[in-house]
């Protein structure tokens, strides 16, 4: 099973992160997989959007404020089966501060 993942992205105050899958190996998925997003941020404030060949899986989902780097299944975000097609993860900082994200996906190609 393919695992994305980042530690210690920080996301500007008041801003929206970039596509945090753009260059990765399982950027674009050729095949169909089930996909598991969990993340974790080190204070409240942080929502993601994930989509996959533009149909949304969590849109605005609220982030655990755990502080760590996100455990399956308590930070679990979104966990769908999708077609295939290209990943976009966005994290978005409602906070007037910078905060820190920890993020995975799983990849499991069915």
């Amino acid at each position: 099973m393919p695992r994305m993942q980042e530690g210690n992205l920080s996301v500007a105050a008041n801003s929206t992160s970039t596509n945090r899958v753009a260059g990765l190996t399982h950027e674009f998925l050729d095949r169909p997989a089930t996909l598991i997003l969990a993340a974790a941020a080190a204070a409240v404030g942080v929502n993601c959007s994930l989509l996959v060949a533009g149909v949304a899986m969590g849109v605005d989902q609220a982030v655990s404020q755990a502080n760590r780097f996100p455990l399956i299944p308590d930070d679990i975000v979104a966990s769908e089966e999708v077609e295939g097609g290209r990943i976009l993860l966005r994290f978005r900082n409602t906070t007037g501060a910078a905060v820190i994200v920890h993020w995975l996906i799983d990849v499991t190609y069915l």
